[in-house]
């Protein structure tokens, strides 16, 4: 009788220790408004994973992808500001409302590939992280996008054919720049892209073979031409103050995490492109033929953006590109 009372007392302390062990833990929803398939899902699901590992179960991140928390992109900046969600992932250059430097290295041309924008990150995501910490949020990772196509119903040869197509675009950025170029510029955030196809509401998308895919595109646009035209970043953030909540232990393992994870990650965006090109070619895109004369003029035309970016955004914009360009220039 007494070994079963003994028993039925371990008992009741293993169920009270498993329970506190449990309420301990730390349990954050991100909210993602890509597809579950689009790359930066899948890194933030590894991320998550390895977050759980390495906090021995403490922090277990729940990945929500496609929106489907009801949050859009340009909203995240502030939706993470005021805790809505602990932590979350944001397109940069999608919060240019509330913070204009965020949107910088979204000028065209201002950058031709990874290694000029990994120059450009050194100089300026210190400043960004800045403005993250005013927003009451501490940016993990960065991870860019791959490049950046025009993807179409008519074949084009020059800017001339692009003129007057309906073009939807992402930012302030690719709003300016295809609005000078001629062609008619359609901001929307991803979630409506594809009802706005199949509604023929637009006749163009720039955006990445990656989203080429998330969308299907070959659905509805028969070609894509790599423009090359702006870099965009997507982080993750926390709020600062879930992140205060955890132990000094917690915080060091997942920056560990998002220190080691985030080469891995650029190495899994420039390997995109090529994987996706062949997903949409294979399905009937045409990949068109960027002329030197069509980037030439795209280029000169959108050139003057770059002053009045560095003009709009004010600040320590200035200096970050006159240090970026002394830095390419050695």
């Amino acid at each position: 009788m007494l070994i079963k009372l003994l028993r039925s007392v371990a008992a009741i302390f293993v169920a009270v220790a498993i329970n506190g062990s449990a309420l301990a833990s730390t349990e954050w929803d991100m909210p993602i408004v890509w597809p579950d398939g689009n790359f930066h899902v899948q890194n933030a699901r590894i991320f998550a994973d390895e977050v759980n590992k390495a906090t021995d179960g403490d922090v277990v991140i729940n990945i929500h992808p496609g929106g489907s928390l009801g949050f859009k992109g340009p909203e995240m900046l502030t939706v993470m500001r005021d805790g809505l969600v602990p932590i979350g992932e944001l397109l940069l250059n999608q919060q240019v409302g509330e913070a204009p430097l965020m949107g910088l290295e979204a000028t065209p041309y201002l950058s031709s590939g990874y290694d000029d924008l990994a120059t450009l990150h050194k100089h300026w995501l210190p400043h960004v992280q800045g403005i993250a910490k005013q927003f009451n949020q501490m940016f993990l990772y960065i991870v860019p996008w791959p490049r950046q196509y025009v993807y179409t119903k008519v074949p084009v040869a020059s800017v001339a054919d692009l003129r007057g197509i309906k073009i939807r675009t992402y930012n302030r950025s690719t709003t300016g720049m295809f609005n000078r170029i001629g062609m008619t510029s359609v901001q929307l955030p991803w979630g409506e892209v594809v009802p706005s196809l199949a509604a023929g509401t637009i006749d163009a998308v720039t955006t990445s073979a990656s989203s080429g895919v998330d969308g299907k595109f070959w659905e509805f646009l028969k070609y894509m031409y790599p423009t090359s035209h702006v870099w965009s970043s997507n982080v993750v953030s926390v709020n600062l103050d879930a992140w205060n909540k955890l132990s000094a232990a917690n915080r060091d393992a997942i920056e560990g995490v998002a220190k080691r994870l985030q080469p891995q990650f650029w190495d899994v965006s420039k390997a995109e492109d090529a994987k996706k090109v062949k997903i949409l070619t294979d399905n009937g895109v045409i990949y068109g033929e960027v002329t030197a004369s069509m980037l030439k003029d795209m280029q000169e035309q959108t050139a003057p953006m770059l002053a009045e970016t560095i003009e709009s955004i004010g600040g320590p914009a200035a200096e970050i590109i006159d240090a970026y360009k002394r830095e390419l220039d050695n």
